[in-house]
């Protein structure tokens, strides 16, 4: 099921992974270089809704409407508020997550959008190069629980460039994987693998912050 949520800067879209018997609803926001089809994004769709949680996969409006690149940070954060408010209408607690871009929307928005947790998959920590310019701000100011998820070869930046998390933060590795999951053929681990471990964290992590499990 999908559904267009109206936005100050357009029409945000939402597709629902529901749960039989939800306890709760994590949203996931995309890259900017991608959409709702990003690995991570689909695999948590499928293996989340089984265990009590909707994954609702949101679409910014700038994808909606078939543009290219991504707007600023503080449009992305107009048009996310409104569809958690939407999503936090179902009367469930809700997570705020996503993927890269994704990740550092619902960090600076968590509070709020009254979010009672956040995943940040892939936490973009710096350009790819310039560990200088470091975004740990972001994630490390959420004031929320929050689960990071990073592959152990981002060059985004990976777990060993993170600066001490401060409680109520937990940060898991994908051995191997890189901005967007993906491990190399050579590796010890598999493709799927490396997601079933993606998934198993956040599955282990979520009844932590909400009632599910």
């Amino acid at each position: 099921m999908q559904k267009l949520v109206p936005t100050p800067v357009g029409d945000a879209r939402i597709t629902f992974h529901w749960a039989p018997r939800a306890a709760a609803v994590l949203a996931l926001g995309h890259g900017a270089g991608g959409g709702i089809e990003a690995r991570d994004l689909v695999a948590l769709a499928a293996a989340l809704p089984p265990l009590g949680v909707t994954v609702a996969l949101v679409e910014q409006p700038w994808r909606v409407a078939g543009k290219r690149l991504g707007p600023a940070p503080r449009t992305l954060d107009e048009a996310w508020l409104p569809v958690l408010a939407e999503l936090a209408g179902e009367g469930l607690p809700v997570v705020a997550g996503g993927r890269s871009a994704g990740a550092r929307v619902a960090c600076r928005t968590g509070l709020a959008s009254g979010a009672v947790a956040v995943l940040a998959l892939a936490f973009p920590l710096h350009p790819p190069g310039k560990p200088e310019k470091s975004r740990a701000e972001e994630l490390l100011g959420t004031g929320l629980p929050t689960l990071t998820v990073q592959g152990g070869a981002d060059a985004f930046g990976t777990l060993a460039e993170f600066p001490p998390l401060p409680a109520g933060h937990t940060a898991v590795e994908v051995p191997f994987g890189s901005h967007g999951f993906a491990v190399p053929k050579r590796a010890p681990v598999s493709q799927e693998e490396a997601l079933a471990g993606l998934t198993g964290a956040v599955a282990d992590w979520l009844p932590s912050v909400v009632p599910v499990g």
